[in-house]
Parts: structure tokens; C-alpha cells; sequence
């Protein structure tokens, strides 16, 4: 079971595992042992969380999921299948927690009045310094 957060718990069941040859580290076993790990998580189905929790959960991890609603993740970091089946179920989780959390709303702020003074005050010393290269008389003109 993995907790993700305030009593949601996704069954072990409901995540599927699929095991191939990685292209990763691995010297002589890497052309004859599964290491690389793929785990489908199915959110369109999963009956823990809400329709706004799992519209929630597609639309921030759209790129991972599929039309169908299923999202993927592959790890291939490690030379054996337990660590990289360990990783993906904690990416899954990162993935989730990070999906779910509600972004504060932004308060809109106005802009200091130190901050416009001194955007005027560097206006006023820019157009002094072009007037003065503007009334400029040059000898032998």
C-alpha cells in the first residue's frame, strides 16, 4: 500500500509492473536480466480519489499519462529490478503528492511608491543628459 496524502492510500493492486532488459549499467547481466521497470498507475479508474482529484492529477501530469488515463514511469537507474521497482513506486508518489497540492492564490500587489520615484527620477536625469547633448553649439559650425 503507498500513502499519498491525508488518508488516500493506493492499493498494490491497482499498480502494474512490466519488467524489461535495460540499457543501463549492468556489465555481463545487462543482456540477460529484466532490470528496467515500467509501472502503469490506471487514475481514470482508480476508485481512491475524487473526479475533481483525478482531473486534477491529469491535467499536471499530462505528459506521463496516456488518453486513456494511464500514467507511466520507467526506471532503468539501477542494476537490479527490486531498486528500480522501489523507484518508480516513489516517483509515483512524489508525482501524485505534487499533483494534488493547491498552488496558493496569488495576491495582486501594487507598485511601491519608492520603486515609481525612482523610475522617474532616472527618467528626468536621462532626459537632462540628452538635452544637454541636444543644445550643444560646436565651434566651427
Amino acid at each position: 500500500m503507498m500513502e499519498i496524502r491525508d488518508g488516500i492510500v493506493i492499493r498494490e493492486n491497482q499498480l502494474v509492473y512490466k519488467v524489461s532488459r535495460s540499457s543501463g549499467p549492468g556489465g555481463q547481466n545487462v543482456n540477460k536480466v529484466n532490470t528496467r521497470v515500467m509501472l502503469l498507475f490506471d487514475v481514470a479508474n482508480c476508485g481512491s480519489f475524487s473526479e475533481m482529484q483525478k482531473q486534477q492529477i491529469l491535467s499536471r501530469l499530462s505528459g506521463r499519462a496516456d488518453k486513456n488515463g494511464v500514467i507511466r514511469i520507467i526506471s532503468q537507474k539501477f542494476r537490479t529490478q527490486q531498486a528500480n521497482r522501489q523507484a518508480v513506486r516513489e516517483r509515483l508518489q512524489q508525482l501524485l503528492i505534487e499533483a494534488l497540492e493547491t498552488p496558493p492564490v496569488r495576491k495582486k500587489t501594487g507598485i511601491p511608491l519608492t520603486a515609481k520615484e525612482r523610475r522617474l527620477e532616472k527618467k528626468r536625469r536621462r532626459g537632462l543628459l540628452k538635452q544637454q547633448r541636444a543644445n550643444r553649439d560646436w565651434p566651427g559650425d
